[in-house]
């Protein structure tokens, strides 16, 4: 049993390294490598019939090549020399590609060198060359510029057609810019034919493209200016007030000058000049006294806590319905505004005509008659009162007296009013005399002299036919 037991173990170990051996012979063979293209052999032969071949072949390619005219080769064994100058080095390194690209060349030797003299160095080519070619393109440039004069010419006759743009136009304003426009327009298309006749098309481009930079940086550093100008084209269009007229522009007060591209001039009250940038008055709120020649003016009057505001309110009435500058549609009005702390505060309003009387005139002449109206009919006029104490703090009261006051008798009723209506027919007739209300003419008469004055001030934008906005 032994024995047998021991044959097989031996059988066993001489059998596994055989096995091994027959998996590893039917082993799949490896994966082959990834192609590679081998160098072109080089001949073992050469003769020197074969260098002046290849000599003549590259000679003759770089002879049509305007760069390459100065290189020269020599071919040695297959041993391809160039040497020379030539304008800029990728010139070099097309000459080398060139060279290697010829049968029985080996390999390339570049001696090429870049010409660093200022005719060759810069490509320009010889200076007499270029004068025979602009020579020659006389004739062509003549007739480009007669082309581009004549365009030109056409849109400035257009444009001076000013009587028919005017009537197109809704403002003179306007007319100039559409003629100004068509020059523009005509003027650069003469320019263009003229430069695509020559063959400066790119040049063209290129002009255009650094003046449209430029433009856009300009249009960046004149916001403001071009703002402006946009901003007359539009208030002349629009007309949103009239020469000499009595307006409000923010806090800016006078009357109307005149509107110019860039500004709007106004002659203050005080009779001083006042610009104002016309991209302000586009945006600007605009109060226009003079459009509706109805005013109201108002004040406050107080009354004393104990008087009867009805009877105030109707003394008020008759006061301001009996000034003759005062309208009477719509009627005058007196209301009780408030309660205060030691009176009855009244607010008088009125209306005028301002063609007829000035605002701040009327007003004042109003004030000083229903103030002497209101005290002919016994009603105080208080002023502000004030109690200083300067004795010690009083002694608090007890609830017992309070309750005491309380049912105390009540104390005596203040006298009443007196009637009102039958004290103030005198100074209701006085208020009926003539006042100086006449509104104040100096300012507009200094405006329409400025405007008259044709030679002082710039060309207006306001049209009187145009309807006001």
């Amino acid at each position: 049993m032994k024995q047998a037991f021991l044959l097989l173990a031996l059988a066993l170990l001489f059998a596994v390294p055989g096995h091994a051996a027959l998996v590893q012979d039917q082993a799949p063979p490896p994966a082959p490598s990834p192609a590679y293209t081998a160098p072109p052999l080089i001949e073992a032969g050469s003769s020197a019939n074969q260098d002046a071949a290849i000599t003549q072949r590259i000679a003759g390619i770089f002879a049509q090549v305007p760069s390459l005219a100065n290189v020269s080769v020599e071919a040695d064994a297959g041993v391809v020399t160039l040497n020379g100058t030539v304008a800029d080095l990728s010139a070099a390194d097309r000459a080398e590609a060139i060279a290697s690209r010829v049968s029985g060349v080996v390999t390339v030797e570049n001696n090429v060198e870049r010409d660093v003299s200022v005719d060759g160095g810069l490509g320009l080519g010889p200076l007499g060359e270029k004068l025979t070619e602009f020579t020659r393109m006389l004739p062509l440039i003549g007739a480009a510029l007669l082309v581009a004069l004549l365009i030109a010419g056409t849109g400035y006759a257009l444009a001076s057609l000013t009587g028919f743009w005017q009537r197109v136009a809704p403002n003179s304003f306007l007319a100039e810019l559409i003629a100004s426009a068509i020059r523009f327009v005509f003027v650069i298309g003469g320019i263009v034919i003229a430069l695509d006749m020559i063959g400066a098309g790119t040049l063209l481009g290129a002009v255009l493209g650094g003046a449209g930079v430029v433009g856009i940086a300009l249009g960046f550093a004149m916001r403001e200016t071009v703002e402006n100008y946009v901003a007359s084209l539009m208030l002349s269009v629009r007309q949103p007030f009239r020469a000499n007229d009595h307006v409000v522009i923010d806090t800016h007060e006078g009357r109307v000058i005149r509107l110019t591209s860039r500004a709007t001039v106004l002659m203050t009250m005080d009779g001083n000049h006042l610009r104002i940038p016309n991209g302000a008055v586009f945006r600007a709120v605009i109060l226009n006294y003079t459009r509706n020649p109805q005013r109201r003016f108002d004040f406050e009057l107080g009354i004393d806590a104990d008087d009867d505001p009805d009877a105030a309110r109707a003394l008020g009435r008759d006061v301001l319905s009996a000034l003759p500058y005062v309208l009477q549609d719509p009627a005058p009005e007196v209301i009780v505004d408030r309660v205060g702390d030691s009176n009855i505060v009244l607010s008088f309003l009125a209306w005028i005509d301002q063609r007829e009387a000035d605002h701040a005139k009327a007003r004042s002449r109003a004030i000083a008659a229903c103030k002497r109206a209101l005290e002919a009919g016994g009603f105080a006029l208080p002023e502000p009162i004030y109690r200083l104490r300067f004795d010690a703090r009083t002694t608090p009261l007890q609830f017992e007296n309070i309750e005491e006051q309380a049912h105390a008798a009540p104390p005596p009723s203040p006298p009443p009013s007196p009637a009102p209506a039958t004290q103030a027919n005198g100074a209701a007739a006085a208020a009926r005399a003539a006042h100086d209300v006449a509104p104040d003419e100096e300012v507009a008469r200094m405006v329409d002299a400025e405007r008259a004055d044709r030679d002082a001030g710039e060309k207006d934008l306001l049209d009187p036919k145009r309807p006001v906005e």
